[in-house]
């Protein structure tokens, strides 16, 4: 069994072994290696910043667990697991098995809490007064890029757990006496942080560039605006959140994809799905919508591409591969295995008339038979009936948002699409949710009628306008990207939602679901090594 190896442990024994080695006769002066006792120039802060987002992606990918993107969208109301489930993601639809001893909680901790230590180094070394390298201006960006990341990481684990330990230091020997701090300390240091993020960093065509042009990828300013319009959201100041949103819509710097565009125009398809092409996705590739994606490389091209490998191809995609008669196809999105499968509120309830994101290119609900092999002749081309299981696992109706065949990779085990984090279509519905929470339901209207008008769909009035409305237009939005489970733990409507919309499924129906899952438990490992002082765990756990 793996052990839950945790960020406190791994810096106590680093921190030790530095001490234990100090100036013994194996020290040795490093030129190479950017530490805390090398961030003393620009190429050394460069180095830490590039790594932040190196880290960022090992917060998506986790190959050792492949249900690990499952576990943020099973057992609540968009979808549920199949009978091919990895096992990580069982405590998320079996949730009386929910418990601190959970791989998944301890990963989500680890990763964010190895995130705050990294960018905590970055922040106390350009504010060392010794680092008189870089210009005042270019002081303020770098912990500009890093207090965006330490916000982001606070924000995930303030979200997950409540009130978490509150650390603004990188550590400097080892510690064994964290408290919890009350959430509304924490969630004012991370608006603090984006409020610095959003003033010093910049603008989206003023970021740095490379070789290759400008470096779309890296952090802008309206990043921080639209993670601090969801926190305010998370702490109840709509009336905040509206005034970042309505900055970012108004900035003209973004706008909703309307036409065609990219590698994949020659074939069928419609501008929603392009925008999800491997090779659209980026800014620099046309997608004018994109706030911040995490590109992501091929690792048989580019050493280093990816992190891990990430599973979210194969969690979302059909296992179509397994029907005698069908092959590997470009068109179906490469080899996927099924481990998740869309809600029926999805996939019968929650599309009406002809709305673009519900169409045959960016849900798939039908498969036909496409082997050229001549054992198959007689079913070429013809529709795979539903049948049996087949139509939970093999063959079940999902999003092609996550879909790519690499030639370099038939077998399809790592997904090499770039992670669309940030985009406009959310600043609507952001911007919609702080409007309903305000009172103003004819301008929620008008927000929300900006995106159906791109779908095709039919308009809203006034009157829909609720929080159950935008939460079931977010999922029509952002189904396969957004985090469903934080933003149903953000509303505070997990239970609610979950129960009423999913709570049917015939293969893997969510039990044992309460109101002290609004809140995941904290990890027992973290409670255990605390040995000097006592992190409360969360109610219920």
């Amino acid at each position: 069994m793996k052990k839950n190896i945790t960020i406190i442990a791994a810096l106590a024994v680093l921190l030790f072994a530095f001490s234990s080695c100090k100036k013994a006769f194996l020290d040795e002066k490093p030129f190479s290696s950017y530490t805390p006792l090398t961030l003393t120039d620009s190429l050394g802060f460069e180095a830490s910043l590039i790594g932040l987002y190196n880290h960022t992606s090992t917060i998506f990918s986790w190959s050792d667990q492949q249900g690990w993107p499952s576990v943020w969208q099973v057992g609540t109301d968009v979808a549920n697991a199949t009978n091919n489930q990895q096992g990580v993601e069982i405590p998320y639809y079996n949730y009386a098995t929910l418990t601190p001893t959970d791989n998944g909680s301890a990963r989500t901790w680890n990763r964010n809490y190895i995130m705050i230590n990294l960018t905590n180094i970055i922040v106390d070394g350009i504010e060392n007064p010794s680092v008189n390298s870089l210009s005042a201006k270019g002081k303020s960006q770098v912990s500009a890029e890093a207090k965006f990341f330490r916000a982001y990481a606070y924000n995930n684990l303030a979200t997950c757990y409540g009130g978490v330990p509150l650390i603004v230091h990188a550590l400097s020997g080892p510690k064994t006496d964290f408290v919890r701090a009350p959430l509304d300390d924490v969630n004012n240091f991370i608006v603090s942080d984006l409020i610095y993020a959003a003033a010093n960093l910049p603008d989206i065509e003023a970021v740095k560039t490379n070789s290759k042009g400008k470096m779309y990828g890296r952090a802008n300013r309206f990043m921080a605006m639209q993670l601090l319009a969801e926190v305010y959201l998370r702490m109840n100041k709509p009336d905040l959140a509206e005034q970042q949103a309505q900055a970012i819509i108004a900035s003209g710097k973004f706008s909703l994809i309307k036409n065609r565009y990219g590698v994949k125009t020659s074939v069928g398809g419609d501008y929603y799905s392009d925008m999800f092409q491997y090779g659209n996705q980026r800014r620099s590739q046309g997608n004018t919508e994109a706030i911040w994606v995490l590109e992501q490389e091929n690792p048989t091209s580019v050493v280093g591409g990816i992190t891990d490998n990430p599973q979210q191809r194969r969690v979302w995609g059909a296992a179509y591969y397994n029907i005698a008669g069908m092959a590997l196809a470009d068109s179906l999105g490469g080899r996927s295995i099924g481990r998740l499968r869309l809600s029926n509120w999805v996939l019968y309830g929650l599309y009406k008339g002809k709305d673009i994101r519900n169409s045959q290119y960016n849900i798939r609900r039908r498969y036909y038979y496409n082997d050229p092999n001549p054992t198959y002749a007689a079913r070429y081309g013809k529709q795979v009936p539903f049948t049996g299981p087949d139509t939970l696992i093999n063959i079940c109706p999902s999003t092609t948002k996550w879909g790519a065949f690499d030639p370099n990779d038939t077998f399809g085990y790592a997904m090499i699409k770039d992670f669309i984090l940030m985009r406009l279509g959310e600043t609507y519905l952001l911007l919609a949710e702080a409007q309903v929470k305000q009172g103003k339901t004819s301008e929620a209207a008008n927000t929300i009628n900006v995106l159906r008008t791109r779908a095709g769909a039919d308009q809203v009035s006034a009157s829909q306008m609720t929080m159950d409305f935008i939460l079931d237009e977010r999922a029509r939005e952002l189904i396969g990207e957004e985090n469903r489970r934080m933003t149903l733990m953000r509303t505070g409507t997990l239970v609610e939602r979950a129960l009423r919309l999913n709570s049917n499924d015939a293969s893997k129906p969510i039990t044992g679901l309460t109101a002290k899952n609004l809140l995941l438990p904290i990890p027992l490992g973290e409670i255990q090594l605390n040995k000097d002082a006592v992190i409360t765990q969360n109610p219920g756990y």
